[in-house]
């Protein structure tokens, strides 16, 4: 199993939000000093969020950047991934290992078509679901497409691996949605990352147990649930 430590970035802080409600914010301090702590504990890969982008009102995009080239860690982004200049600058300007595009799959699929066509299995699906839904706009509107729904039809441009957030648990440290993500993974054939609750080690082991691709730790490292180190030396592997 993977391990992606995140860095979400708002405003050019890092940030965790609860809920992905932007009123609900905790500030962690600078994003390339954090991004190098995940780095020094011994990350394989890191999961890079641009909140305003992912919001519409700016882009924290040269942060990004300098995240991929301190680290030297491969790094997948997310947030306002809306077109194929967007995907180019992080995957050939800023040096991403790949970038997630999450409401342009169900918004814009013309525009999700183009950006697999170019990048490949670089591009990954963020899917987000709330009540059932896929959550789009940085959360804050739902769509009519479910989660498997959006994941097969990243499956026919192409794309292997979904993002896969739980929106009800992100934040909260309430425990990762296991069994949901696990029987994303059986009905796609996708490579699934878990996102959103993982609260402590028994959720990596229970990840792991039933086989999920990767798992993305917030909250739970950033206020010692989980010990990065420790945790990488269990279930972290490379790419």
């Amino acid at each position: 199993m993977i391990l992606f430590p995140a860095v979400d970035i708002l405003d050019g802080r890092a940030v965790r939000l609860l809920h992905g409600r932007r009123d609900a914010v905790t500030d962690y301090g600078d994003p390339v000093d954090r991004a190098a702590l995940w780095a020094e504990a011994g990350a394989k890969f890191l999961h890079v969020v641009d909140l305003n982008g992912a919001f519409g009102d700016g882009d924290n995009a040269a942060v990004i950047a300098e995240i991929v080239r301190k680290t030297s860690l491969p790094v997948q982004v997310g947030g306002g991934i809306k077109d194929v200049a967007r995907a180019a600058y992080y995957i050939l300007d800023a040096g991403a290992e790949r970038v997630i595009v999450g409401s342009a799959i169900a918004l814009d699929p013309d525009g999700a078509d183009a950006m697999c066509a170019r990048f490949g299995r670089k591009i990954v699906a963020g899917i987000d679901v709330k009540d059932g839904f896929v959550a789009v706009k940085g959360w804050v509107q739902k769509s009519d497409m479910t989660a498997l729904d959006a994941a097969l039809a990243m499956k026919k441009r192409g794309c292997d691996t979904v993002v896969y957030t739980d929106i009800s648990r992100d934040g909260a440290l309430t425990g990762v949605n296991a069994d949901a993500t696990a029987r994303l993974g059986r009905e796609s054939g996708m490579n699934i990352i878990a996102s959103g609750g993982v609260s402590g080690m028994n959720d990596l082991a229970a990840l792991d147990a039933l086989g999920v691709y990767g798992a993305i730790l917030g909250r739970a490292i950033y206020e010692g649930a989980i010990d990065l180190s420790k945790a990488t030396a269990l279930y972290g592997e490379g790419v």
